[in-house]
């Protein structure tokens, strides 16, 4: 008889999910655990210690948290706060990362560096989960990555260590979708230690496809083999919309669309969800423009955020994106920056500091008559008002130490509320074609992407809310997940809440 049984009381207050790999669908299973527990009347609010992701948000108390959890705190039916995810780490380079400790950039660190700090940010993600758990009844936590990566062991704080830390337990999902799933679920296991794997209570499998009688055989095994039971097998959901942690998220070519759109992929893109809305938007053809492609025939092309900014600049004229974007503009077509994008679009990018790279300076592609200088104070806030119609209504948020002046700005592509007044933002180009805003997410209002669409070409755009979208989509989620998962471990683990 399997005993689904929490195995270590004292830890009841809090459930983790790791995964035996990135993307095995830790982040999804957390979101469906804050629904199917809110819709049960339970206080419960969304977890992470340490993050390590370029998709960030805008919290409630003016700080920056991974994108996943403000989803997760969507589920929970809360607004993100920065004690969902204490430690979040932006890499600039392939060995250095900017450090955001609840909420706010201290600095930037390599690797070594950052090993090295881990004790110290372990107090910050205690501190934060023990505010949580003075505010609700449960907590549910998401790993990252892996707990089996040996070379991350020590002093780790994001998987095992935390786990170990405050006593809770552990459920072990895993994605069948990638094969190898009974490897993947023993094989991390093996690799715990004593006490670790104590406290693993069981194992999820999601994205299983076809019928569920051909994998019992291999269910009993792993049962059978490790003493742990199987919680739940997740089946694949087709057409299921959150937000991406990390990866681009592509999507099928729509070779009947009225609008085709092409968004370049730099190396250190950032807040690609921005475009979101554009993906899932039926009359929108979308494409990304990855490296050694060249910029597509299309209405619209769209340099989005970077982490930084003047690297992939470079990374652009290298591509030679830089003189195909003129020729796209010489055809009629339209050209949007955000964030670092819009940066770009400037007569020049000065980091004197060294705040993304090595201190210096770059000349902009010289659409705007403006400079922008990079600071060392982040501009984090959320934002409403209106595009330059100032009746298409608009929402976003920002993220960006850069600070932009210039004559270009006297012609502002939005009007943003501050204080009682209506304030400029970005920029629009006399001729109309050129458009640049420090706002992410600024397609996801549904009036203002009906105006961006109709700008780019698009007169009769469909409405599309993305809110709408999402709200559906974890209500989808939590329905599919509490039918999936075992009711004995249900019912056990609000027990263990009593």
């Amino acid at each position: 008889m399997v005993n689904y049984k929490t195995p270590l009381t004292s830890g009841a207050r809090t459930l983790m999910v790791q995964g035996t790999t990135s993307d095995a669908g830790k982040s999804t299973l957390v979101a469906a655990l804050c629904r199917i527990l809110k819709n049960q009347g339970v206080a419960v609010v969304p977890f992470k210690p340490q993050n390590m992701a370029l998709n960030s948000a805008v919290t409630i108390d003016g700080g920056e948290i991974g994108r996943a959890q403000a989803v997760q705190a969507q589920a929970a039916g809360l607004q993100p706060h920065t004690d969902m995810n204490p430690i979040l780490i932006k890499p600039t380079s392939d060995t250095k990362a900017q450090i955001i400790v609840q909420g706010k950039a201290i600095t930037d660190m390599d690797a070594a560096v950052y090993h090295d700090y881990k004790t110290r940010a372990l107090e910050f993600v205690l501190d934060s989960h023990q505010r949580l758990q003075q505010q609700y009844e449960v907590i549910v936590v998401e790993g990252a990555g892996s707990p089996a990566e040996i070379n991350l062991r020590e002093r780790d704080i994001a998987n095992m260590g935390f786990a170990e830390a405050i006593d809770c337990p552990v459920i072990l999902i895993a994605d069948i979708d990638r094969g190898g799933v009974f490897a993947h679920l023993v094989g991390t296991l093996e690799l715990l230690s004593e006490s670790e794997r104590a406290r693993v209570m069981g194992f999820v499998i999601n994205r299983f496809r076809g019928d569920r009688g051909l994998l019992q055989s291999g269910l009993d095994w792993l049962e059978q083999k490790t003493g742990k039971p199987v919680l739940g097998v997740i089946p694949y959901l087709h057409g299921l919309y959150l937000d991406a942690e990390d990866a681009l998220t592509s999507s099928a070519r729509k070779t009947d669309a009225q609008l085709r759109v092409a968004v370049l992929a730099l190396p250190r893109i950032s807040n690609h969800t921005d475009f979101d809305a554009l993906r899932l938007h039926p009359q929108v053809d979308f494409s990304w423009v990855g490296p050694n492609r060249k910029i597509p025939g299309c209405d619209l092309v769209i340099i989005p955020g970077s982490k930084n900014v003047r690297a992939d600049l470079q990374f652009l004229r290298e591509q030679d994106w830089d003189s195909q974007i003129k020729k796209h503009l010489r055809y009629g077509g339209k050209v949007m920056g955000i964030c670092g994008g819009f940066q770009m679009l400037g007569e020049e990018i000065h980091d004197p500091l060294g705040i993304e790279s090595a201190p210096g300076r770059s000349q902009g592609l010289g659409y705007f008559a403006l400079a922008t200088q990079l600071e060392a104070h982040k501009q984090l806030q959320q934002r409403q008002g209106f595009l330059w119609d100032k009746h298409s209504t608009v929402a976003g948020y920002e993220i960006h130490c850069g600070v932009s002046r210039g004559e270009a700005l006297g012609n502002p592509a939005c009007y943003v509320q501050q204080g009682d007044e209506l304030v400029a933002e970005g920029a629009l180009s006399r001729d109309g074609q050129i458009l640049g805003t420090y706002l992410h997410g600024i397609f996801d209002n549904p009036a203002a992407l009906v105006k961006l669409l109709a700008w780019s070409g698009l007169a009769a755009a469909h409405k599309l809310s993305l809110e709408d979208v999402r709200e559906q989509s974890i209500e989808r989620l939590a329905a599919e997940v509490e039918a999936a998962l075992a009711p004995a471990f249900l019912s056990s683990w609000y027990r263990a809440r009593e």
